[in-house]
């Protein structure tokens, strides 16, 4: 059973290196450019509010299940993947509206700070901070049993 977690939680992994390879082939992102490019001369790019808005929620939802993968057969714990869901989703919550309100003022608010807003939006960072504080809580609750 443990070689099955450990497979499934690699499958995690690499779902979430594949949304990040094909991020230009299967979500509508005018900005990845702009901002790959890190040239603050270049043209703002045209886009669509409608597509931009589903390819981002879509690029959410795929990263939050292998991110759910990846906690849930880690610790093999239903209520800690649901919690560590639940953060996730509170991140993307409050930096979304943040990120679509930087692209409406055309990133004046500044590039970095819409460059960093775009991380959390597109790219499960959270999870980089939910598995220690999972694995501490692990450490811990084993010590009290």
């Amino acid at each position: 059973m443990k070689i099955l977690s450990w497979f499934l939680v690699m499958a995690g992994v690499v779902g979430l290196i594949s949304v990040r390879a094909l991020e230009d082939s299967i979500f509508y992102d005018p900005f990845l450019n702009y901002f790959h490019e890190a040239d603050k001369s270049l043209a703002f790019p045209s886009f669509e509010w409608g597509r931009l808005i589903i390819g981002h929620i879509f690029r959410f939802i795929l990263n939050l299940i292998f991110s759910c993968l990846i906690i849930h057969f880690l610790f093999k714990n239903k209520e800690w993947t649901i919690q560590g869901a639940l953060l996730i989703a509170i991140i993307f919550f409050i930096t979304f509206p943040i990120y679509l309100y930087c692209i409406y003022n055309r990133f004046e608010i500044g590039y970095l700070f819409s460059f960093y807003m775009r991380r959390f939006v597109i790219q499960p960072l959270i999870l980089l901070l939910i598995i220690p504080m999972f694995y501490y809580r692990k450490q811990i609750s084993e010590k009290k049993g």
